[in-house]
């Protein structure tokens, strides 16, 4: 299938936290806010591994608008649902300060397969991401796409970055939950792929080894879902705003059009080193926008702010293409001016040293935008 005949639709999901209202700490209420939410959303509010997680999932998108139209929608239902169940939601990739041996995982085959195989490292993941898919029917050029997006992960995840305090620390990291996530033998970036048949090769062999569960279980940071014909990026923290949702969707879906353009072309996918590749992702969970990343193509160091305007060029025709390039910009340099998330929630805690503050900012924020409301 060529270019043009690609429709690059995109589908989002994002995985949020239940927290009490008053002690502004992680509660295990999932299940009650999903039976109210679900009345109004059905099956596009699923549980999550741990009792204090949600995950909303938006249907096949054609447009960036629609995207947005569909995050306003579902965040407001489940924030809805949450305030009539007596509680809050917070979109970001960590909670401030509850630990991880208070929560309880979610009473789920596969979760309770996580929790027998990995113990304590399936426990301590109380973290939340943002996943964005986006279509490709053609599987061999897929794998193409794949193999070229890996060297923009760690922007893309410096971006987004929202967790920089863990167990009520500050953890040095923009994307602490990038660590903590990134512990999984199945995690981080893929390998090079040459073929649709490697790649399927691959997961079925660390299925058969027991390595997963199965393929949805297989959390590389992009990666092919076998039962959707798309690509799907899962580097994100989640993103406390819906600005910053559209923002990283309508950056993904160009990167993917992009990087099908260059395979069309035939261009050569340049070698990169895993090593290289695992650098750079950790350099960006640990600075986030405040320091440099990694050039992978240069093979050098620059300021973040200068790769992240490096990866807007690079995918501006397909921006411009789709009518985005204005909004998703104009987004991106409002990002690179007031802060990713983990910088603003770090303003917050500065001004009166308080980790209640910090929540109450990760309230607000989950809810701008949506019409919805749910106080400090």
């Amino acid at each position: 299938m060529s270019q043009d005949d690609q429709s690059y639709t995109i589908g989002v999901e994002e995985e949020y936290q239940v927290v009490h209202p008053q002690t502004r700490e992680l509660c295990g209420s999932a299940g009650q806010v999903l039976d109210i939410a679900r009345k109004q959303l059905g099956e596009r509010v699923q549980p999550e591994l741990q009792r204090s997680q949600i995950e909303v999932l938006t249907p096949v998108c054609k447009t960036l608008q629609e995207v947005r139209e569909e995050i306003v929608r579902l965040r407001r239902a489940v924030i809805d649902a949450a305030v009539a169940d007596g509680n809050h939601i917070v979109a970001a990739a960590t909670h401030p300060t509850s630990h991880w041996r208070d929560q309880q995982v979610t009473p789920k085959e596969s979760y309770e397969w996580l929790a027998d195989r990995y113990g304590q490292l399936a426990q301590e993941q109380v973290v939340f991401g943002c996943h964005v898919h986006v279509g490709m029917e053609d599987r061999e050029a897929a794998v193409q796409v794949l193999n070229r997006a890996r060297v923009w992960l760690a922007p893309l995840l410096a971006l987004s970055a929202s967790s920089p305090y863990w167990l009520a620390n500050d953890t040095d990291h923009a994307s602490y939950r990038t660590i903590v996530w990134g512990r999984f033998p199945i995690s981080g970036v893929p390998g090079f792929f040459a073929s649709a048949a490697e790649y399927d090769a691959t997961v079925r062999e660390l299925i058969e080894t027991g390595s997963a569960l199965d393929e949805a279980k297989i959390y590389w940071d992009v990666r092919l879902p076998v039962r959707l014909p798309t690509v799907e990026f899962r580097v994100a923290d989640v993103c406390q705003t819906v600005d910053e949702a559209v923002m990283f969707a309508g950056l993904v879906r160009a990167l993917v059009r992009t990087c099908h353009q260059d395979a069309s072309w035939a261009e050569p996918c340049p070698p990169t080193r895993s090593e290289l590749l695992r650098a750079a992702q950790w350099r960006a969970a640990r600075y986030g926008l405040e320091g440099d990343l990694i050039d992978i193509a240069a093979g050098r160091s620059v300021p973040a702010k200068d790769m992240v305007r490096g990866l807007l060029r690079r995918v501006r025709p397909a921006l411009e293409d789709a009518g985005d390039w204005e909004e998703v910009s104009a987004l991106v340099e409002r990002t690179l001016q007031d802060g990713n998330g983990a910088t603003r929630q770090r303003r917050a805690f500065a001004r009166a040293g308080r980790m209640e503050d910090v929540v109450d900012l990760l309230l607000e924020e989950t809810c701008r935008g949506t019409g919805a409301s749910q106080g400090a």
